[in-house]
């Protein structure tokens, strides 16, 4: 009777285990990651992407917020996260709002522990909080301009090479592929996404306009609207992707003229900033009671706090005087 239970029990173990290795099989399986992987391609539009005609819309799916649909269903429903997911898509952040939400009510919860721990009062808590809540968006922030960056710089070789294999008999998609294949992060990753969604039955109207909604650059929205009315009214589009080629380096050499302009201004303005405080280190370093007086007294706070403001509205004027939109 033992003998035939261990059977039974052993039996029963195997058939657990044959089970969980089927689960997980798609895991491990290098061609269902990949379709996965393409999968996901066409559903990480960002939610304020267009809205899809009645030939894409069961192809082109937009990002979730969630992985839970509950919690996806509550997100939807607050306008303001519309930009974050935009900011997060154009960072290339790897996760859903969701994990990116989470993660700064993370940091504002440790941030006020802390803080509270240590000054024992809300005043000083609340304001760390926030300010340790921001730190996440800052981060995508600085991760969106310099990937935009790149990607306005990779931007003329990419349409060069894409008119270059329009004019060698390609078709446009297989320009776009070779773009894919021959630039890395972030232009390449971008065209390739591009590239498995028109393969995968997207028109290419509909992925130039998903390109765009991911990417926050001019220019590529100027090569994006070019293509489609190439494409219906005809032309030719290398020297369209040429013309707007040359358009964009004509904008960097120029940038680099203002650049060159305004350094003097810019060196003018950190001077300017930095004589006060190194006025006021160099005065508290020899005589710490003569310049304790601006701490010490009501009046002498209120004539920083006034400085102070002047210094940041004069920050202000001087940089709206040397910047130049181009």
């Amino acid at each position: 009777m033992n003998f035939i239970i261990t059977i039974a029990v052993f039996i029963a173990g195997l058939c657990i285990f044959e089970g969980l290795m089927l689960m997980l099989r798609s895991h491990w399986d290098p061609e269902e990651r990949k379709i996965r992987k393409r999968l996901q391609t066409l559903s990480d539009e960002p939610s304020f992407a267009a809205n899809q005609g009645p030939t894409t819309a069961n192809l082109n799916k937009k990002r979730l917020l969630s992985s839970i649909p509950l919690v996806h269903d509550a997100l939807t429903r607050i306008p303001q996260l519309a930009s974050i997911d935009s900011l997060l898509v154009q960072s290339n952040f790897k996760y859903p709002a969701s994990v990116f939400l989470l993660f700064t009510l993370l940091m504002m919860f440790v941030a006020y522990c802390v803080a509270q721990l240590l000054s024992k009062t809300l005043f000083i808590a609340v304001p760390v909080a926030i300010a340790a809540g921001t730190v996440p968006y800052l981060i995508a922030s600085v991760k969106k301009a310099q990937r935009m960056k790149k990607f306005e710089r990779q931007l003329p070789e990419a349409l060069d090479l894409v008119a270059r294999s329009l004019r060698a008999g390609h078709a446009f998609s297989g320009g776009l592929q070779m773009v894919s294949d021959e630039f890395d992060e972030p232009l390449g990753t971008e065209f390739q996404r591009t590239t498995m969604q028109i393969n995968m039955g997207v028109s290419v109207e509909q992925a130039l306009k998903n390109l765009s909604a991911r990417v926050d650059c001019a220019d590529l929205k100027f090569f994006a609207v070019s293509v489609i009315i190439q494409r219906e009214s005809g032309g030719n589009l290398a020297e369209i992707l040429e013309s707007i080629s040359s358009l964009i380096r004509g904008r960097f050499r120029l940038r680099g003229k203002v650049r060159t302009l305004t350094a003097e201004g810019k060196l003018s303005a950190g001077i300017l900033i930095a004589i006060p405080v190194l006025v006021a280190l160099v005065l508290f370093y020899m005589n710490p009671e003569y310049i304790g007086v601006l701490s010490s007294d009501s009046t002498g706070r209120l004539l920083v706090g006034i400085a102070v403001m002047m210094m940041i509205f004069g920050v202000a004027w001087m940089k709206k005087m040397i910047t130049l939109k181009i």
